[in-house]
């Protein structure tokens, strides 16, 4: 297309390039404008030409496109990059635009445009826009614009080819996984069958029809001679049973006769003693064992020895520990006071015990002096009596007595609003453990202990807050238990260093009551040892030893 200057205008261009000293006519003038301007028009077409053919902006569209795709996949360098790439591809977009409206503009002449640029680019340059100029020339800008779009689709395209041989060698592998599982698979069967197959011709060529016949022949004659073994032995025995049955027959009738008169007579000598002298009702007899045997506390002791020894032990870790427990609750500030009353209470519930068992005793030895007869001696019969009739030990008057014991003792202290009978289950406990180490043969005792004597540590174990170089015992923890002069279990003390002679006092008073009073303890009647007049003697009222305390059983 080719442009013509109107009539209008182009006699105004030669009125403006006409000068006085130079002459132009005006057919000269008219073409170099002509010419002029269809050079600058071609360039533009040009230009303009080649952008379209180019797919700039197609280009532009499709990288925006992939990045959206790619946008959770890239890592953020990625995805940085492809944002550089866009800005500057979309600002030689731009440099090739505004080289165009130049063109353009150039077109109009030197006002040509002015109003549309004033009203549309200068507000949009005012409000920050910044457009970069190209750092090259059009032609190589677009060339390379060109070059880029290219290579991004050939990389695309060789991208995704790759892609899809990747997944075509990825299942190829699995198929040929999949086919090697499957012959291993045959494999392992074959070899199963072949193994099979090898184990029963091996067995079928070892067992021959010889040797089976042999095995079995052998067989046979072992169970026969079995059979007469059992045979043989069946009868024996039988023979044995039968003479015993005799006997045992004869004897039950003879010892039942001998029971039956015993139990008479001793029911009514019982009953004559009793119209006579006004004595109790006499205790029902004993039955007599069989000429020879050992009584059933003979045959006990052992294990009742070993039960009460552990049930000792066991009084020590649990049932003291509770008490503890339970006293700290109204005594939270002294510790020394609460092990002090445990473990008084522990030696009043032996001493209740033990004396609860001599009454049993004697009264037991006074019963059955009138109607023994028998192989056995009258202290055996007693004991023996005593061990099977464990229920007739009055627990509960034991403890009492226990608790009446601790009210009166000098070296312990409870608050006034509480009583000792906090403590009875463990005193209940510790008074059945007493009662039935009396019982045996020979009897338990737990040490005698008093405060400041000479640490024994044959006989006590320091305690975890002791002074391990302090030679006197401050107090006692849990008694040592002693069979005689030898150390059964030992027992626990703390010890520190400048321990009084004198007992200790209570911290807290309380009213003093007729049930209660601080007054020392009576000497308790049938004590084998008498009460030292050592200032040492008021903290322990009973310093006995094991061996003495059983003299008078």
């Amino acid at each position: 297309m080719r442009w013509r200057p109107s009539k209008q205008t182009l006699p105004g261009r030669r009125a403006s390039l006409r000068s006085p000293g130079l002459p132009c006519p005006d057919h000269q003038l008219t073409r170099a404008a002509s010419t002029a301007l269809q050079h600058h028009s071609g360039t533009m077409a040009e230009s303009l030409r080649r952008m379209v053919n180019n797919g700039n902006f197609t280009s532009l569209q499709d990288k925006l496109e992939k990045w959206l795709d790619d946008y959770h996949i890239n890592t953020n360098d990625q995805n940085v990059a492809r944002a550089c790439e866009l800005v500057e591809l979309n600002a030689r977009v731009q440099g090739q635009l505004f080289t165009l409206l130049n063109l353009v503009a150039s077109e109009g002449g030197l006002y040509g445009g002015v109003n549309t640029l004033k009203n549309r680019l200068l507000p949009w340059l005012s409000s920050g826009f910044a457009a970069s100029a190209a750092s090259v020339s059009a032609d190589t800008s677009l060339a390379v614009l060109a070059e880029a779009a290219d290579k991004d689709r050939q990389i695309t395209e060789i991208q995704s080819h790759y892609e899809q041989q990747l997944d075509n060698m990825e299942k190829d592998l699995q198929d040929t996984k999949d086919d090697a599982a499957a012959l291993k698979a045959e494999l392992d069967e074959t070899r199963d069958e072949l193994d099979d197959t090898r184990r029963k011709s091996t067995g079928t060529m070892m067992a021959t029809e010889d040797e089976i016949i042999r095995l079995k022949e052998d067989q046979v004659r072992s169970l026969q001679n079995r059979i007469k073994d059992r045979r043989r032995q069946l009868r024996l025995t039988r023979d044995e049973s039968s003479s015993l049955r005799t006997r045992v027959d004869l004897i039950g009738d003879y010892e039942r006769q001998v029971r039956v008169l015993r139990d008479e007579i001793a029911i009514l000598r019982g009953e004559r003693a009793a119209l006579e002298n006004g004595l109790p009702e006499p205790l029902p007899p004993l039955p007599p064992p069989r000429p020879g045997s050992p009584t059933h506390a003979k045959l006990t002791d052992s294990v009742r020895r070993s039960r009460l020894i552990g049930r000792y032990n066991d009084l020590f870790s649990i049932d003291r520990v509770e008490a503890l427990t339970t006293l700290r609750r109204y005594i939270p500030d002294d510790e020394e006071m609460v092990q002090r009353i445990v473990f008084v209470g522990v030696q009043e519930a032996f001493h209740a015990a033990k004396m609860a068992f001599r009454a049993m005793r004697l009264r037991v030895r006074k019963n059955l002096a009138i109607t023994h007869v028998g192989p056995e001696t009258l202290e055996e019969a007693v004991l023996d009596y005593i061990v099977r009739n464990t229920d007739l030990f009055d627990v509960n008057g034991a403890v009492q007595d226990t608790i009446r014991a601790m009210n009166v003792n000098p070296k312990i202290s409870f608050p006034a609003e509480i009583d000792f009978n906090l403590l009875h289950p463990f005193i209940r406990e510790v008074c059945r453990c007493g009662w039935g180490m009396c019982a045996l043969e020979p009897p338990l005792d737990i040490s005698p202990a008093t405060d400041a004597e000479l640490y024994n540590e044959l006989k006590y174990r320091r305690s975890y807050d002791s002074e391990f170089t302090a030679p006197l015992v401050a107090y006692h923890v849990w008694p040592a238990l002693m069979e005689y002069d030898r150390v059964v279990v030992k027992g626990e003390a703390v010890t520190k260093r400048g321990a009084s002679l004198s007992p200790r006092r209570a911290t807290s008073p309380r009213p003093m009551s007729p049930s209660r009073s601080r007054s020392p303890s009576p000497t308790r009647s049938g004590s084998a040892m008498s009460v030292s007049s050592r200032p040492s003697s008021r903290s322990s009222p009973r310093p006995y030893s094991a061996a003495s305390s059983y003299v008078s059983y």
